[in-house]
C-alpha cells in the first residue's frame, strides 16, 4: 500500500533581524534584544526534498587526506579593484553577497562583471526587479558587450534551478535575493523565510555544481543587509557598496572574505560609461590646499593588503554648551573622547570648552587605531590656528599612558607616503625604517609630548 504525504501549514513568527523563530508574537526578541521585529509567516511542514545537482552521491564519509582538491585558477571581472576586493578574482564554486543603498551602483556593477565575464565564461543574469528590456538599454548606455550574456526574468528559484541545471553556467548572478521566493515556504518574497531559504538553495547548487554566485542585497536604514543575519553567514564574501549617490567616487569593501583579506577596499569612479576603477586611490583622497588651512593633515591607513593616504580634517571651537560637541565622520567617536583625555593628561593641552569635529576627507571610513597621532596633531593645530607642513603626513597608535604604540606594515605607509612626494614623516619609533628612504625625513616619537615638541 503506497501513502501520500500531504503538506500542512501553520503559522509562526519570525524576528526580521535574526531569524528566531516563536509561536506567538513577541514584543522583544529574546535572542537579538530587538523590538517589535516578529512578523507572522505561514509555513509548510512537508519535509523538505532534497536535490543533489551535482549528480554525484555521497554514502559514507571521506578522510581528509583523500579529498581530491582542483586547482582551480581564479577568474578575473575586468575590474581589478573589485578582483583586489575579492582576494584577487572570483573563486570557482564561492557565493559574494553584494550589499548598499539603493541607487549606488549595485546593478551596475554586476551588469559590467557578467558582461566582461560571458566573453570568455557561460554566463546567466537573473533579474527579479527590472525587465529585459530595462537590462538591455543600460547596457547599451554603458557601451558593453552583449553578444554572450544570458538573461532571465524571473524570482522563482525552482525555475531559476531548473534553466540553470539544463544551461549549467559558469556564473550566475541573482538580482536581487529579496525578491527571489520558493514554493517550499508559503511567506511572501521578502519575508525572512523566504530570503533564507531561497539562499540555501543557490548557495547549495553552487557548491555541488562548482558555480561561481553572486547575490545582490538590499540593505536596511541602519546600512545592514536587510532579511536575517544567518544569510551573511552562508555565504563566502560579503561586499559592501558605500559612498554617496551625489558623489563620484565609490568604494566596494570586503567585510568577510574566505578567499581573500578582510577589509580590502576596492575604489571606483561613477561615470557615464559606468563603473571606472582608480588606479592611484590615495591621490582621490587628497585635497591640494592642506598649506592653506590649520587642523589638516595625511595619514596613511592599512586597508586590506595595501597602504592608502587619507586626509584627516579637525576643527576646534569655542563651545557654549554645558556639554561640548565630539563630532566625528568616518572614525570611531568614543576613542576621539579617550584621545582628548589623553591629549590632557601627557599633552597638557584643555579641550573641555572646545567643540571639537574631526573629518576623514572623501567619505573614506577609519577604523584602525593608526590614526590617533594623526588627529591630536590636527586638534592642536586646528586649536592653535597655525597650519602643518604641506608635506608632513603622521600614523600611530596613542596608548592611555600616553606613548605612541607601533602600528602593521610600517615600511609599506612610509613608501605610499613617498610616492606621493611627502619630505616628513612623525611615526611610532618601533615603526622607523632600518634603512633610510631618500627624500623622507623620519621622526621617530616614543610619547605624546615628544610629538608635539615636534611641532613647535
Amino acid at each position: 500500500m503506497t501513502t501520500t504525504s500531504r503538506s500542512k501549514t501553520k503559522t509562526i513568527y519570525t524576528c526580521s533581524i535574526c531569524a528566531a523563530q516563536s509561536p506567538k508574537w513577541l514584543g522583544q526578541c529574546p535572542d537579538c534584544n530587538t523590538w517589535n521585529t516578529y512578523q507572522e509567516e505561514v509555513i509548510s511542514t512537508a519535509p523538505p526534498r532534497y536535490v543533489n545537482y551535482s549528480g554525484e552521491t555521497a554514502t559514507q564519509s571521506v578522510v581528509l587526506s583523500e579529498v581530491n582538491v582542483k586547482q582551480d585558477s581564479r577568474l578575473l571581472t575586468g575590474l581589478p579593484e573589485l578582483d583586489r576586493a575579492l582576494g584577487g578574482g572570483l573563486v570557482p564554486g564561492s557565493v559574494v553577497l553584494i550589499g548598499g543603498d539603493p541607487g549606488i551602483g549595485k546593478s551596475t556593477l554586476l551588469l559590467q562583471t557578467l558582461c566582461s565575464l560571458s566573453q570568455y565564461q557561460e554566463s546567466l543574469y537573473v533579474t527579479g526587479e527590472e525587465s529585459l528590456q530595462q537590462v538591455a538599454m543600460r547596457a547599451r548606455r554603458l557601451g558593453l558587450s552583449e553578444d554572450k550574456l544570458k538573461l532571465f526574468p524571473e524570482t522563482h528559484i525552482e525555475k531559476i534551478l531548473a534553466l540553470a541545471g539544463e544551461s549549467r553556467p559558469t556564473i550566475l548572478a541573482i538580482d536581487s535575493i529579496q525578491t527571489m521566493y520558493t514554493q517550499t515556504v508559503q511567506s511572501a518574497p521578502g519575508a525572512v523565510s523566504q530570503v533564507r531559504e531561497s539562499a540555501a538553495q543557490l548557495v547549495r547548487y553552487a557548491k555541488q555544481t562548482g558555480t561561481a554566485l553572486f547575490l545582490i542585497g538590499h540593505v536596511t536604514k541602519e546600512g545592514t543587509i536587510a532579511g536575517p543575519r544567518v544569510l551573511e553567514h552562508m555565504v563566502d564574501t560579503v561586499l559592501y557598496f558605500e559612498g554617496e549617490r551625489d558623489h563620484r567616487y565609490r568604494i566596494i569593501r570586503a567585510i568577510k572574505n574566505r578567499f581573500g583579506a578582510v577589509n580590502e577596499l576596492g575604489i571606483f569612479a561613477m561615470t557615464d560609461k559606468g563603473l571606472r576603477t582608480i588606479s592611484n586611490p590615495s591621490a582621490i583622497f587628497l585635497s591640494h590646499q592642506r598649506e592653506h588651512n590649520p587642523g589638516n593633515i595625511v595619514m596613511s591607513t592599512w586597508e586590506g593588503s595595501r597602504p592608502l593616504l587619507v586626509e584627516i580634517q579637525a576643527l576646534v571651537d569655542e563651545s557654549h554648551l554645558a556639554n561640548p560637541r565630539r563630532v566625528t565622520v568616518g572614525l570611531e567617536q568614543n576613542r576621539l573622547a579617550m584621545l582628548l583625555a589623553v591629549l590632557h593628561r601627557h599633552g597638557g593641552i584643555v579641550t573641555y570648552d572646545q567643540d571639537v569635529f574631526v573629518n576623514a576627507v572623501g567619505g573614506v571610513k577609519v577604523s584602525e587605531t593608526a590614526a590617533d597621532l594623526p588627529i591630536l596633531l590636527a586638534i592642536l593645530s586646528s586649536l592653535r590656528n597655525k597650519p602643518l607642513p604641506a608635506e608632513l603626513m603622521a600614523f600611530g597608535e596613542i596608548g592611555l599612558a600616553g606613548e605612541i604604540r607601533p602600528v602593521q606594515s610600517g615600511q609599506e605607509r612610509l613608501q605610499e607616503a613617498q610616492k606621493h612626494g611627502f619630505k616628513k614623516a612623525i611615526i611610532p619609533k618601533n615603526n622607523a625604517p632600518r634603512n633610510k628612504i631618500p627624500g623622507l625625513e623620519i621622526i621617530s616619537v616614543q610619547t605624546l609630548s615628544e610629538a608635539l615638541s615636534t611641532l613647535n
